[in-house]
């Protein structure tokens, strides 16, 4: 189950529950609450899995791409070797390897910060999740406290 449906399934209870006359809170179980909390227990560790899986995935992506640049490298010096017999051809030879190497450089820096991107996106949104969810318990809690002292 995803945690933003439990946490808007929580945001309903709460929205629909009965209010305390006088100072405006709400009344929920105690049972429910904590029901909800260990939804999100239990929620939260895949969440956190994936994120680790991600991180490695762009760790993966990171080194095929400078695997793939050295490959690229790699041919355009075995080209340009080969293409070395005449000044035009060796003029030529180089120019054509250069090139290559310089699109092989710029085509590993788009991955690699394709990747970087993409993983800090899903972390970011990972920490946001984590941070809603650490902010509806510390209300719920909160809520609870001020149940007992009331």
């Amino acid at each position: 189950m995803d945690i933003f449906k439990i946490l808007d399934e929580l945001e309903e209870l709460v929205k629909n529950s009965k209010k305390v006359p006088i100072t405006g809170k709400v009344m929920l179980s105690e049972e429910v609450i904590l029901d909800f909390l260990d939804r999100i227990r239990t929620i939260l560790p895949d969440e956190i899995h994936q994120a680790k899986w991600l991180s490695k995935e762009r760790e993966r992506v990171i080194q095929e791409a400078r695997e793939e640049a050295e490959r690229i490298i790699g041919e355009a010096r075995e080209q340009a070797n080969h293409l070395v017999s005449e000044s035009e051809l060796v003029r030529q030879a180089q120019t054509a390897s250069e090139e290559i190497i310089t699109q092989a450089k710029r085509l590993a820096k788009e991955i690699k910060s394709g990747a970087t991107e993409y993983a800090d996106e899903i972390l970011k949104q990972l920490e946001n999740s984590i941070d809603q969810n650490l902010s509806v318990i510390r209300k719920a809690r909160e809520e609870l406290n001020h149940m007992k002292i009331g």
